[in-house]
């Protein structure tokens, strides 16, 4: 009877480590589901588009970037207001005076933003700007369409078709991650450049399907020195 009382004991003492085991493998799962929603969350349901500036351009040649002509600051990042749901729509649905003022402009299944940068020092400039994808979910950029307006020159970019050609009235990513690239010489003192940016999926591209449905997207504009010529 004694020996039958010792392994009753024993299994109860078990019982009582693999629930505490068990317990402990819960609380840390949980911990780990939180803090990956947590960076998700962080990462898509706040801003999902910004643009950067090299503090370098601004410390040497004092060249800014901003969306209201009243408040010329230095900013190193300027988040763009996001949407938090796209439907599919054409290009051919975008309203024709994109190019705005200044500023968000979005519409309901489109994002639009229009800010500048401009040269408020001493010294002529050459700048280069990138479009860069930071992170895609569910491949949604096999369908996006970026349309760039430069000084009131607009370029639709998107990512090759499903035959490895551009698609049609498009240019193609510059690669996997990059959108574009652009190399500005000569940005004297006193001169400023506007961009539009418009970003939509197009409902006519094969590659919008249901597979895309639920996708994510983070992109930003950054704005890096080149090199400086003097006066």
């Amino acid at each position: 009877m004694n020996g039958e009382i010792k392994t009753t004991a024993k299994k109860l003492r078990a019982r009582k480590r693999n629930f505490k085991i068990a317990c402990l493998l819960l609380v840390i799962l949980v911990l780990l589901i939180l803090t990956i929603y947590a960076v998700v969350s962080f990462m898509y349901n706040g801003y999902f588009f910004s643009i950067t500036l090299d503090k370098n351009l601004y410390l040497k040649n004092k060249v800014v970037i901003y969306d209201d002509p009243d408040y010329k600051v230095y900013r190193s990042t300027i988040q763009v207001d996001s949407l938090y749901f796209f439907d599919n729509i054409s290009e051919k649905w975008l309203p024709d005076n994109l190019d705005g003022s200044g500023g968000s402009h979005n519409g309901d299944s489109y994002v639009a933003y229009t800010f500048f940068i401009e040269n408020m020092g001493e010294d002529v400039v050459d700048y280069y700007d990138e479009l860069i994808i930071d992170d895609v979910v569910k491949n949604v950029d096999d369908a996006i369409r970026f349309k760039v307006y430069y000084d009131g020159k607009a370029k639709v970019y998107a990512k090759k078709s499903i035959n490895g050609t551009p698609e049609v009235g498009t240019i193609a990513f510059k690669d996997k991650n990059t959108v574009l690239t652009q190399k500005v010489t000569n940005f004297s003192p006193g001169e400023k450049h506007r961009y539009t940016i418009v970003m939509w999926v197009e409902g006519n591209d094969l590659e919008c399907t249901n597979n895309i449905l639920g996708g994510e997207l983070k992109v930003h504009y950054d704005f890096k020195s080149y090199h400086k010529k003097e006066r």
